[in-house]
């Protein structure tokens, strides 16, 4: 349906795109600057949201073609501006970020290939869904099974892994590689066997609005203790102790394992936290104190010292959040909190959300 929807919403702006620029368009240049070339009445008032001063340019054999700026290496959102619509470009892929399905392109980060297919023994990723009790709603859930699972009767830990907000559990699959980074560390020795549990954490529960606090994440931390984890442990072959379990997110789901993790330390034994604005640099965000966002981190640190065997926050370096997790990070430990923090070159995007999976896995289940 997605691809009947872009081809109908392509014709009716006389856009046609035909086979070799399927093929060719877009491309990546040398400089990292993208090139687009369309089939169009008329182009010229056409923009490219990855860079303002992008100009379609005519011809001679009719199509048009834009040139974007440099652009950072890393995963990207984009859309054609139409006269004020914003619709996907029918010759790329398209997933579901920003709140909806649009196209993207990843600009390749120079010898970065940990999230790359190599060949090595490669696990399954199904589709499935499950009914929650909490939303009375079918949710979807994606599950990575290691190479292994498909033999024997070998049960494995699970790591529980969040999306962001504008995002799905597609997400970690399909723009974060989630799949390959594992086949890859598994295949070096470098992590587990494991399998990832991704469900979408996306809420509109009436009543009960969403926010960077125990109660806006209470919605989220019933769910997936009363449907996530249960459906799991009786469809899949998982060691069911607390050991054998960890919970981490990106940017909103990084504020769910936060608030939930810290409060069911029973429940897992790492926690991941990766670019969230639980410690600042959203508007959202107001003064953190974490003592008051969880009563006792600080005051019974000893406690999660004792009961979480990896509490891990990452952060970008050219994010927004990074002034606030730093200084949050730097308080917590301060007071007795450990805490492995890290930062990676990038914004608030997915190369760095690769990159903080594929340390977080090494740390974990050991």
């Amino acid at each position: 349906m997605k691809h009947i929807y872009l081809t109908a919403l392509a014709l009716a702006f006389g856009l046609t795109a035909f086979a070799q620029n399927r093929i060719t368009y877009p491309r990546i240049l040398e400089d990292n600057s993208v090139e687009f070339r369309v089939k169009a009445k008329d182009a010229s008032n056409w923009k490219v949201s990855l860079d303002n001063d992008c100009k379609f340019v005519k011809q001679e054999d009719g199509s048009w073609i834009a040139k974007t700026k440099p652009l950072v290496e890393g995963f990207h959102y984009y859309w054609f501006n139409i006269d004020g619509l914003e619709v996907a470009d029918p010759a790329s892929p398209s997933y579901f970020g920003c709140g909806r399905m649009t196209s993207a392109i990843d600009i390749p980060e120079k010898d970065c290939t940990f999230y790359n297919r190599k060949d090595v023994a490669h696990g399954m990723v199904m589709q499935t869904e499950l009914f929650s009790t909490v939303r009375n709603k079918h949710v979807g859930m994606w599950v990575y099974t290691p190479a292994s699972y498909r033999e024997g009767s070998k049960e494995y830990p699970v790591l529980y892994l969040q999306h962001g907000g504008g995002e799905d559990e597609t997400g970690w699959i399909n723009q974060g590689k989630a799949n390959y980074i594992l086949d890859n560390l598994i295949a070096e020795g470098k992590a587990k066997e494991m399998i990832i549990v991704m469900v979408n954490g996306t809420f509109s529960v009436p009543g009960r609005p969403f926010s960077y606090s125990v109660e806006g994440i209470k919605p989220f931390e019933e769910d997936l203790i009363q449907n996530v984890i249960p459906f799991v442990e009786k469809n899949f072959r998982v060691k069911k102790d607390k050991k054998s379990r960890a919970l981490a997110g990106l940017s909103m789901g990084g504020g769910e394992t936060f608030f939930a993790g810290l409060q069911h330390t029973e429940l897992f034994s790492s926690l991941g936290i990766f670019s969230t604005g639980v410690f600042g640099g959203i508007r959202e965000s107001g003064a953190f104190d974490a003592e008051k966002a969880i009563p006792g981190l600080i005051s019974n640190h000893k406690k999660y010292n004792e009961e979480l065997d990896v509490l891990y926050i990452s952060v970008g370096t050219e994010d927004n959040r990074i002034t606030g997790t730093k200084k949050a990070v730097e308080d917590m430990k301060s007071k007795g909190l450990n805490i492995v923090f890290n930062s990676f070159p990038g914004d608030h995007e997915w190369q760095v959300w690769r990159k903080s999976l594929h340390d977080f896995a090494q740390k974990i289940f050991k």
